[in-house]
């Protein structure tokens, strides 16, 4: 096993388990609700359609990089997730997290967009089915 395989592991386990995370958090703590009057101060439009939508993406999208199936996808979605976070919460804020800043989901989204132009690695569900195909290709 090489180390760029377990290097792509540790990114998607990470940035997925924290897309996850975000995701429960939406239905449990912050409330659906709460996502939606968030949504709706930021101008975001159908803020009651999009909160549930997001909340719902983000625990998918995070499902499917833990395991490394539909990887590019998955991690182009978490990027625009953290992007769409970093330009209509965060930016005003500076660049630290202490402060509000986007520091975090500027991290979110470059891992995201890493992940969407590397794919998932060896040690994933999509590893062997690509590696078949290009086995099929040859």
């Amino acid at each position: 096993m090489n180390t760029n395989a377990i290097a792509l592991l540790l990114l998607r386990l990470v940035l997925g388990a924290t897309l996850i995370a975000h995701g429960i958090q939406k239905f449990t703590v912050t409330t659906i609700a709460g996502v939606e009057e968030m949504f709706a101060g930021l101008g975001i439009p159908a803020p009651a359609i999009a909160a549930p939508v997001v909340a719902s993406i983000e625990i998918v999208a995070g499902a499917l990089l833990v395991i490394g199936l539909a990887t590019r996808v998955a991690a182009a979605v978490g990027a625009v997730i953290a992007l769409v976070a970093l330009v209509t919460v965060h930016f005003s804020a500076g660049f630290f997290v202490g402060d509000g800043g986007y520091e975090f989901v500027l991290l979110l989204a470059v891992v995201g967009i890493a992940l969407a132009l590397t794919g998932p690695g060896a040690i994933s569900v999509d590893g062997p089915i690509r590696s078949k195909r290009r086995t099929r290709r040859a």
